[in-house]
């Protein structure tokens, strides 16, 4: 990649108005693009990046598409829009405390579930099922395939462009990658060299954490509001339960969503104080001088303290247990599936049912290429869309066979 001409490094700064730490990513020194571009004196290299996300097709489909909930008979669940965009807002606030740069933060908490097709991990373990035999699917890989080939808006190139520095921590957003990587993973890291097997950036590293901080907290705001689980059990949980007492010792008897409010706020300020803590233990600890100092550390800088981070697991299953696998979302769930894979087994029987764009490479009926096509059409589906393109496809004279 072709690094961009050296700019004035534009983190922010700290609340406390220190500059930007040695350990943070510069954009001015940035590793480049695989298509080289000149940057520009209004934004910095990251800046360009979370703009792009922002604006791209993939980021607008998020709002019609399932996170936990399927958007039936109400409208305030989160979606994979809102869950990003509560993401983005913990990753900014702990960037800006640890002395980060808040763009590339930004970036790849908003870029982090653009692969994720309708209707959840439902419409996930469908097309994973389905693809067994030419490659599987997951929503990982599929960030990495939309942001650098199907987005298709840009006279010059395919995907986005994004700079180096956002693709590792789009590639390594559950940590350093194993050292059999997925096929189109392998392709990308011969073309742009990831370094793989080492730890990302602090920023793709607390992106990473804020997606656990966002989901744990807001899947219990989501599954009290829906009548999933009751507070009851939730006075067991580690910081959950001590937040929950703390609201009722303040604020008395509230309505439910008054209560799920004041307890998921609190509960998400205590995960983050102590991110803030551990991390900054960390790199004390560690002293890195530079971002690539942060890659070969031999460990995550950016974590949760021991018994934070044993909480954090304790409430996952608690979700895991009480909501994932609640009988109302299982149901839902198991009508996801059949859309998606009657949906997918359609346009690979018939490719000439997909947008002519996208026949484009097909290799046939049943053909490799035309089912992993129709995978990547499926998978950019919001939950309606797919709803539609089932009816339109298994009407009179389109029965899958």
């Amino acid at each position: 990649m072709t690094a961009p001409a050296a700019a004035e490094n534009t983190c922010r700064r700290q609340p406390a108005g220190g500059p930007c730490a040695a350990y943070a990513s510069d954009p001015g020194a940035s590793r480049g693009r695989a298509r080289p571009e000149a940057e520009t004196p209004e934004r910095s290299a990251f800046q360009r990046d979370r703009d792009r996300v922002v604006h791209s097709t993939a980021f607008r489909r998020l709002q019609g598409k399932t996170q936990v909930f399927v958007q039936d008979r109400r409208d305030h669940y989160r979606t994979r829009l809102t869950h990003s965009l509560e993401v983005a807002q913990i990753a900014r606030t702990i960037a800006l405390n640890l002395g980060l740069d808040e763009a590339l933060a930004e970036t790849l908490a908003l870029a982090h579930d653009l692969g994720h097709p309708p209707f959840g991990h439902a419409g996930e373990e469908a097309l994973n099922a389905e693809l067994f035999g030419i490659g599987g699917f997951d929503h990982n890989i599929q960030t990495l395939r939309i942001v650098g080939r199907l987005e298709s808006r840009y006279a010059g190139f395919d995907g986005l462009n994004l700079t180096w520095e956002t693709i590792e921590g789009l590639a390594k957003h559950n940590g350093p990658v194993a050292s059999d990587p997925p096929p189109y993973l392998r392709k990308l890291d011969r073309a742009l060299d990831l370094e793989l097997g080492s730890w990302p950036s602090l920023e793709a590293q607390v992106a990473s954490l804020a997606d656990d901080i966002a989901y744990a907290n807001h899947d219990i705001d989501d599954g009290l509001r829906a009548g999933l689980i009751a507070p009851g059990p939730l006075r067991e949980l580690p910081v959950v339960g001590s937040c929950l007492a703390e609201v009722e010792t303040l604020h008395g008897r509230l309505e439910r969503h008054r209560l799920a409010h004041e307890t998921v706020r609190r509960s998400i300020g205590a995960m983050v104080g102590d991110l803030v803590a551990e991390t900054r233990r960390r790199i004390a600890e560690a002293g890195p001088a530079s971002s690539d100092e942060v890659r070969t550390a031999g460990r995550p800088l950016a974590a949760f303290s021991a018994d934070m981070a044993d909480d954090v697991r304790t409430v996952k299953r608690f979700l895991f247990e009480n909501v994932y696998r609640h009988p109302r979302v299982a149901c839902t769930s198991d009508g996801a599936r059949r859309i998606v894979v009657e949906t997918l087994e359609a346009l690979r029987a018939r490719p000439a049912e997909l947008p002519p764009e996208w026949r484009r490479g097909s290799d046939g009926p049943g053909g490799a290429r035309t089912g992993r096509i129709a995978a990547d059409y499926v998978a950019g589906m919001t939950d309606r869309y797919a709803f539609h393109e089932h009816r339109r496809l298994r009407g009179p004279g389109h029965a899958v066979r």
